[in-house]
Parts: C-alpha cells; structure tokens; sequence
C-alpha cells in the first residue's frame, strides 16, 4: 500500500508562489477544491448581503424615487434622518441636525450613500470587488446602526439587520467569493492578477495574502469587533445582556417631549421650545391641551385641542424645513425628531375654546402640554420677557 502524505507549505506555494517568467499559480488540487466549497457555502449569504444593499439603492433610484425627491414628496429621505436624530449615537445626531440645516450638502450625501449601496450591492451579488464591496456594507452597517439601530418596539428591527449585516460583511471580507464570481472569471483570464496585492486585498478569488498566523490575528480582531459592537449596542439599547430589559435611553415607543426656553411675554402670550424627542416615527405626535400653570399648580391659562388646532402658521418657528411641529385636526401634530419654538396666544378669560379660567399667563410658573394619551411635559417659565 502506498501513503500519499498532503504536502501543505508546497501546496501553500503553489497557490500563492510566482514563476521566474512571470506566471502565477493558480489554484489547485485539494486547495482548489476546499476554496469552491468555500465559495459554495458563502454564495447565499454574499447575494443576499448584496441584494440587500443594492435593494435600498434601487429602491430610491428605480421603484420609489420619491424617497429622493426633495421637493415634493413626504418620502424625501431627509424626514426618515431627521426621525433618527433623537437616539443617534457616536455624535450622527449633530451630524444629521447639520445636514439637515445645509440643503445642497444633505442632498448631495444622500445621491453618494444612497449610489453607494446600490453599487456595493451588485458588486457583492455579482463577486466582483468582493472583499472592497464587504468592507463598505460594513460600513454601511455601523452607519446605520448608529443612527436608527435605537427604533424598533421589541426587537430594534433597525439593529437586527445592521447586526446581521455587519456580521455578514465580516465574513465576506475573511472569506472572499472564491470561484462563484466575477472576481474569479478576471483571474483566469488574466492570471498575472494573483500577484497583485490589489487583487488579493480587494477582490475574493484567492485568499487573503496572509500567513496563516496573521490570517488567525486578522480574524480574531473582526470577531472581537463585530462582537462588541454588536452586543454593545443591544446592552444600551435594550438591556438582556448584563442589565433586565429596558426601553433604552430613548423610547421607541412612547412620544416625548422636551421643553426648554419658556417665557411669558409682554402681551400674555407663552413662548417656548418644544422637541419631540422620543416615540415612534410610524405615528405624529398630537397635543390636545396646552396650560400655564402657577406655583402651587393650579391652572392660569388654557389651551384646548381646538384652540391648538386653529393656530396659525406664524405660532410654529420650526427649527428645520423637513419634520415639523404645525396645528393639526386634534390639536398640535408632530412627527418624529421635529423641532419648533411655539408661541401660545394670550387667550383672556372666556375666549371661545380656551378653557382658560381667566387669571392670564402673566406670573405663570410653567407650562405643561399634555398628549392625546395622557402625558403631560412640563418646562419652568421665566418670566415675562421684554
């Protein structure tokens, strides 16, 4: 009986090793076939990561192009950012609330990501750039888990799919397309490519240029990366790793407001900043009572829904052009992540509608907007102001 003994460094040499004229190896034997079962077992997971991404883009240029209209649909893209702002990590909510005040620079962003992902994406159905289109998902993917990885009622949809996603990048990254893929159909047409640090670095029908050491080290520090960040952020978004479950520091389902800034004017009327800071983006926010109320909270001065609803334009500043606080059939309406200074008319005793109980706001010590659901926020007033 004769013992065939697997000669790894040569095989290791074959596939990576350069001839003196300039040839290069390519794949073969049990290396060869141990990358196409390879390929073969990361081909669903490399489409769907790409149809994924090429999904979003395509959505925005081909089947929904409203979602970039900036001019005439509610779909603009700029209402779904301005609803991640209030849970935004790492700094994007600054980031969003800027673009959001820069037109040209947001709709300019907006056209490059939205293109990005509809390229990365075919790049990654199709295997071409494989490991160059790997890495930019996953970009994508810590992107949009900073920003919208906080939504979702119970399950954080919005995390669980960049989780996935970050993850999946990852292991296309490692692994590359082997021999399903464009990337392969260039090398053997061109096979000088296998010496090319680009190729290997960039595309997926080889290897990483990497001894198996180093290989070991680069993957340990991808593991620990997409671990952390993914269990990380699950921690601080809803607890169920160290900590009970919790809503997370902002609320993905119940709306709040945060009121700043009030004063009583001169003529009786309250001014005060409002920023719906919490609740979901698949439902406005309606106010249905507004009251000025004094030190032992007794109430000074009301407005109920249907003074709120006929509020004219001019009593909502609002702070961006895109989701905003404005009177609505139930009293003030707002979308998710607006902004606005409100400004309350002096109403007097007995105006119709008001409820007022006819003190005025003058010497008011606070004012409370109430929800249609029966929350209450409340601000300190300052005074009247000149």
């Amino acid at each position: 009986m004769t013992t065939m003994t697997y000669d790894r460094a040569g095989e290791r040499a074959r596939v990576i090793g350069a001839y003196a004229d300039g040839r290069v190896a390519i794949p073969t034997g049990e290396a060869q076939h141990v990358w196409r079962i390879a390929g073969t077992a990361l081909l669903a997971t490399r489409v769907i990561q790409g149809f994924v991404y090429w999904g979003g883009g395509s959505r925005r240029f081909i089947y929904a192009p409203s979602k970039l209209d900036a001019w005439g649909g509610h779909n603009w893209m700029a209402n779904k950012f301005q609803t991640a702002m209030p849970g935004a990590l790492f700094g994007t909510d600054h980031l969003i609330s800027f673009l959001l005040h820069h037109f040209w620079l947001l709709y300019a962003c907006v056209i490059m990501f939205s293109a990005a992902e509809l390229i990365a994406g075919a790049a990654l159905m199709a295997g071409l750039f494989t490991r160059f289109a790997a890495l930019v998902s996953m970009a994508f993917s810590v992107v949009l888990m900073a920003m919208f990885g906080w939504q979702g009622a119970t399950c954080i949809d919005e995390w669980t799919m960049a989780a996935c996603n970050l993850a999946m990048g990852a292991t296309l990254l490692l692994g590359g397309s082997s021999a399903w893929s464009l990337d392969n159909v260039l090398l053997r047409r061109r096979p000088s490519l296998a010496g090319r640090g680009w190729f290997r670095w960039g595309c997926g029908a080889l290897p990483l240029p990497l001894a198996d050491r180093r290989l070991r080290n680069l993957t340990l520090a991808l593991f620990a990366f997409v671990v952390i960040f993914d269990v990380g952020t699950y921690s601080y978004y809803r607890g169920s790793v160290v900590t009970p479950f919790h809503s997370g520091p902002v609320s993905p389902t119940m709306h709040h407001v945060t009121l700043t800034d009030g004063v009583v004017l001169p003529d009786g009327s309250v001014r005060v900043h409002a920023y719906l800071d919490a609740g979901t983006p698949e439902a406005p926010l309606h106010v249905v009572s507004a009251a000025v109320l004094a030190a032992d909270g007794h109430v000074m001065e009301q407005w109920d829904a249907k003074a709120l609803s006929a509020l004219p334009k001019t009593s909502f500043a609002n702070d961006y052009a895109y989701n905003k606080f404005a009177a609505g059939p139930y009293g003030i309406r707002a979308p998710m992540g607006a902004k606005a200074t409100l400004t309350l008319p002096a109403v007097g005793s007995g105006a119709p509608g008001s409820g007022a109980v006819g003190s005025g706001a003058v010497g008011g010590d606070s004012i409370r907007l109430t929800d249609v659901d029966g929350r209450s926020f409340t601000t300190k007033l300052v005074g009247v102001a000149g």
